[in-house]
């Protein structure tokens, strides 16, 4: 009687053949984007190893047999650099004034684009364009056609002779930058803009609120979400500009409009130092996780575990 109760207490052991098919049925989900997870491995990961190995050497490619392991040295080096910490400075500068610019203007043409008028698929279509030309293509219209000192539109309208790139190198970059950028910002809000609840903003109105209170009170914080990616995307892309440094001012005047990607460009290409660049590189990168990391969870506090908004 004893054994037999034993048999009917005791718990049955858990049949692993459910386990086992829907690991199965898991990894079969996964298995198509296996070649994708091999190819950024190999694309991203791979090469900043590399980097990161190359960071600890002594290398520069005109002194043959030169390559030895200096530890930290470079990195040593790195930050003993005054003109590095320039581009650094240029490079927050330049940043930071850009994408507060491109979002204030994306912001206002956003607005703009959210009432009804006559040609507005056309409007938003023309103020769209700057977004789908080619950064080196956008960079070289505004040297040749904005900034040129003979022929350029900005001295046509001011008048005088103001050569534009040697006297406000940076101002000038940042300016394209920013026609470059504001169109992407412009959508992002746009599209918060259009996901609001058409009951509420009519609410508000019935209930005597004028349009700076509905846009302070209801719209902005709507917005909150949006405008933290477009800020979040755009510091990611615009901190590793090159191709409007590259075409525009080449750096200078000396190393005025000088950024991080530029000027390890010119270290590793210009002056091949393989091992203070590679350290400069994993530099940048470091930076751009850390501001990354900030800006992710500074968006992620204003969602819920379940997705909703807190």
């Amino acid at each position: 009687m004893t054994t037999l109760q034993a048999e009917v207490t005791a718990p049955a052991e858990p049949n692993p053949a459910p386990r086992s098919s829907e690991r199965t049925r898991a990894w079969k989900r996964r298995l198509p984007l296996l070649p994708a997870l091999i190819f950024t491995i190999v694309v991203t990961q791979i090469p900043f190893l590399l980097t990161l190995f190359y960071s600890l050497q002594s290398w520069n490619l005109v002194r043959p047999g030169s390559q030895h392991f200096v530890g930290l040295q470079n990195y040593l080096d790195v930050f003993a650099d005054s003109q590095f910490r320039t581009a650094m400075l240029n490079t927050v500068v330049l940043t930071v004034l850009s994408v507060l610019f491109a979002l204030l203007l994306g912001l206002g043409l956003a607005l703009l684009l959210d009432r009804k008028f006559l040609g507005r698929g056309v409007v938003r279509t023309l103020l769209i364009t700057p977004f789908l030309i080619l950064p080196a293509a956008g960079a070289l219209l505004w040297k040749t056609t904005m900034f040129d000192p003979t022929y350029g539109l900005l001295n046509f309208v001011f008048g005088g002779s103001t050569d534009w790139l040697s006297e406000y190198p940076l101002t000038s970059v940042m300016a394209q930058v920013v026609w470059q950028w504001t169109p992407f910002m412009m959508l992002l809000i746009l599209a918060g803009l259009q996901s609001q609840s058409k009951e509420v903003l009519e609410a508000a109105q019935v209930d005597g609120a004028g349009r700076w209170r509905t846009f302070a009170s209801i719209t902005l914080p709507q917005l909150s979400r949006y405008l933290q990616l477009a800020t979040l995307l755009g510091t990611i892309y615009i901190v590793n500009s090159f191709d409007a440094i590259y075409l525009m001012t080449q750096g200078g005047p000396g190393i005025a409009s000088t950024n991080l990607p530029f000027y390890i460009y010119q270290r590793a290409f210009q002056g091949f130092d393989i091992g203070q660049s590679s350290a400069m590189g994993v530099i940048v990168v470091i930076l751009t996780m850390i501001v990354a990391t900030f800006a992710l969870r500074l968006m992620f506090r204003t969602f819920s575990v379940t997705g909703g908004v807190k």
